[in-house]
């Protein structure tokens, strides 16, 4: 699970680098700048969902140790 996990934050990141590269920084609310800015916020928030999830299962892990 935890190289799944790590496939994933990889993937998110690069999404994040390459919807950067779509960014419009003059217009950024303007056409397909909108879209990279939403897919940048939703890579985010998945790289962020993902390392919560690892976390849990450590924690989760080291609970059921004891």
């Amino acid at each position: 699970m935890k190289i799944f996990t790590s496939i994933l934050v990889v993937l998110a990141i690069a999404l994040i680098g390459f919807n950067i590269t779509l960014l419009d920084f003059k217009h950024p609310f303007e056409g397909d700048s909108v879209v990279a800015l939403i897919g940048i916020i939703a890579s985010f928030c998945a790289v962020l969902i993902l390392l919560i999830f690892r976390m849990s299962k450590i924690i989760s892990e080291k609970t059921k140790g004891n």
